[in-house]
């Protein structure tokens, strides 16, 4: 017997997360919401897009479920607050995982969670509410992910690692053995973390500047060809 979901947002990840709520779980999606000001179109994939102050008078919270398909606006606030609204309306929020990720038997997941494919997920891990594991990561063993994350693509995260809360890691990132990512850090991407870091922190790419030898130069591509 399928579940069935509402979806919390009308953007690109709310749509993706229609698909793999659609094809890879046992929901089915009934409909979307997003608050009265942003309310912008009547339907989304044919299915209506109601108002999420009023939602409950038109979806029992006892016959419906929520996932809340925010990314990491506000360094992950949006999400959060809009999961505690839902709670308080009395929804469940469903969490979705992927049918080809890799999950050990003894990982604990809460809820509102999104787990992508490809994702490696070792022994003794703790996923705590609210966290998005977009595809590719590897998360190692006796590490904890603790609420409101998001986690991009392509991430690696060390054994008996934490990651404090409302924090997002950019793709390619790396987390070495034993580190702890303190409260709302955000970590761009490729930035390799080998210390514990400190509440609110940002850790900026360092991003290559371009040779001054161009492309046409190098490959022997004469201008006039372009």
């Amino acid at each position: 017997m399928e579940n069935k979901l509402i979806i919390v947002g009308d953007s690109a990840f709310a749509e993706i997360a229609y698909e793999y709520f659609t094809h890879d779980s046992n929901y089915e999606v009934v409909a979307f919401s997003v608050e009265n000001k942003f309310l912008s179109k009547k339907f989304l994939f044919g299915l209506p897009v109601f108002p999420f102050e009023n939602l409950e008078q038109k979806y029992s919270p006892k016959e419906h479920q929520i996932f809340v398909a925010i990314t990491y606006t506000q360094l992950n606030r949006l999400r959060t607050r809009l999961c505690i609204e839902s709670s308080k309306k009395g929804y469940k929020l469903a969490t979705y995982v992927s049918s080809r990720a890799f999950i050990w038997n003894n990982v604990t997941i809460g809820e509102n969670c999104f787990i992508f494919e490809d994702n490696t997920i070792q022994p003794f891990v703790q996923i705590k509410n609210n966290v998005i594991l977009w595809s590719g990561n590897h998360v190692g063993h006796h590490s904890t992910i603790n609420s409101n994350c998001f986690i991009s693509s392509h991430v690696v995260v060390s054994g008996f690692c934490e990651i404090g809360e409302n924090s997002f890691i950019g793709v390619n990132s790396t987390l070495a053995n034993n580190v702890t990512i303190a409260e709302d850090n955000w970590i761009g991407p490729g930035v390799c973390i080998s210390h514990s870091t400190k509440k609110g922190q940002l850790f900026s790419p360092i991003e290559n500047p371009p040779s001054k030898v161009n492309t046409y130069r190098f490959f022997k591509i004469s201008e006039n060809e372009v």
